[in-house]
């Protein structure tokens, strides 16, 4: 008796071993061996000093899930989001923890130089990518110089649902022109970072053909974002009356209040990577009324889609949604949208997927509508076509223009 006990217990065992490793297997397998959820990864900072892009790109990528999952369809997704501290390393390795995951798509990552190492990585993996906000064309790879020469081959699979950054430089030079908002511009920019140089460069060949007066341009790295006072003295000494800052938020936050305790104030003209200050930790508001930016999304907009978003993001984060969180949004519905034109099933493989993602995408017939721009369309080089809008800081609040 027990020794017929002891062979039972055996077998039960054995049971249960075989179906752990089979969980095992079937969770790791990058295909996507379950055959009801297609399963979208997530990188982006939600630690360290962009931590509010990645959170924010993270809370909207789960709001949009959730609404695609409650409708009567046949498409529905998984998401998994990694941190990577805004870091390439982190990032890439990230990218390796979803893709033992078992991701088929990814959205991601949210900041540059993450994404420029992340999406050779994906591309060689065949992994569709669509980031929501990084912006340098180095991240698509496949875009020509002033000489029409491609500066890297295009990286086949990653697509981009922000400006590009040469968009973002040439359209602030163009909108500084047209309202007339400085007669003398200074710009400080991070030239250790490829989003800030790569906007920079394009806002001073835009502004040269434009015939603005750049009187001051001032650099800092990523090892020397905390004074500012040399970048400001000579901009304050140039008597520039306008001061372009094509960098992220941490160091505008401090730019500003530096400028302040100089009694220098010049308008100030900012990118994407601005929006996010006024929910940064300890920052005294007061300091950027009358800050203006570029961007695809206002929260205040009165449309429908942005009504409902707003609130829904307000309610469960408890905090008014910024353009990263927009973009990741509307990335989520884009993939959604050409995953039903394709008839794209969970049990493909990530490469199947990418195929069809490609040629939806890259159709001419493809267009999407969102928070962040109406009839958007995709070119050849993965970048996206739309309108931004003007938006200014007023008594603590994001305002368009």
């Amino acid at each position: 008796m027990k020794k017929i006990i002891k062979i039972m217990s055996i077998a039960l065992v054995l049971v249960m071993m075989l179906a752990f490793f089979a969980g095992c297997k079937s969770d790791t397998n990058s295909g996507g061996t379950d055959e009801t959820v297609i399963k979208i990864g997530g990188i982006g900072p939600t630690t360290g000093k962009a931590a509010l892009y990645g959170q924010a790109v993270k809370n909207a990528m789960e709001i949009a899930v959730e609404e695609i999952n409650a409708k009567d369809g046949d498409v529905k997704f998984e998401v998994k989001f990694e941190d990577d501290e805004n870091d390439a390393e982190k990032s890439v390795n990230a990218y390796n923890i979803l893709k033992d995951w078992g991701m088929q798509i990814l959205c991601g990552t949210v900041t540059t130089t993450p994404c420029i190492a992340v999406s050779t990585v994906a591309n060689n993996d065949s992994v569709f990518t669509l980031t929501p906000s990084a912006s340098s064309t180095d991240v698509i790879g496949g875009y020509p110089d002033a000489d029409g020469n491609m500066t890297i081959a295009r990286k086949d699979t990653i697509y981009q649902m922000c400006f590009s950054d040469p968009n973002q430089g040439t359209a602030s030079a163009q909108y500084i022109k047209e309202q007339n908002l400085g007669t003398k511009i200074a710009v400080i920019y991070n030239n250790s970072d490829a989003y800030s140089t790569g906007i920079y460069q394009k806002f001073q060949a835009e502004a040269d053909k434009l015939g603005l007066e750049i009187v001051s341009v001032k650099t800092f790295t990523d090892d020397s974002d905390t004074d500012f006072t040399s970048q400001l003295t000579d901009a304050k000494n140039a008597e520039a009356d306008l001061l372009f800052l094509p960098i992220y938020y941490t160091p505008a936050s401090l730019i500003l209040a530096q400028a302040k305790q100089m009694s220098y104030a010049p308008k100030i003209f900012g990118v994407d990577g601005m929006d996010g200050i006024l929910s940064l930790e300890n920052f005294d508001t007061s300091l950027a009324e009358g800050v203006m930016l570029l961007t695809p999304f206002t929260a205040d907009a009165t449309d429908e889609l942005t009504v409902n978003f707003v609130t829904k993001y307000n309610e469960k984060y408890g905090d008014v949604p910024n353009q990263f969180a927009a973009d990741a949004y509307d990335c989520i519905y884009a993939l959604y949208n050409a995953c039903v034109n394709q008839g794209i099933t969970a049990d493909m493989t990530a490469a199947e997927i990418s195929e069809k993602l490609i040629a939806e995408f890259s159709s001419s017939d493809f267009t999407f509508s969102g928070l962040t721009g109406e009839n958007m369309t995709w070119s050849a080089s993965g970048e996206v076509t739309k309108n931004p809008k003007g938006m200014v800081i007023q008594n603590g609040v994001y305002v368009g223009l």
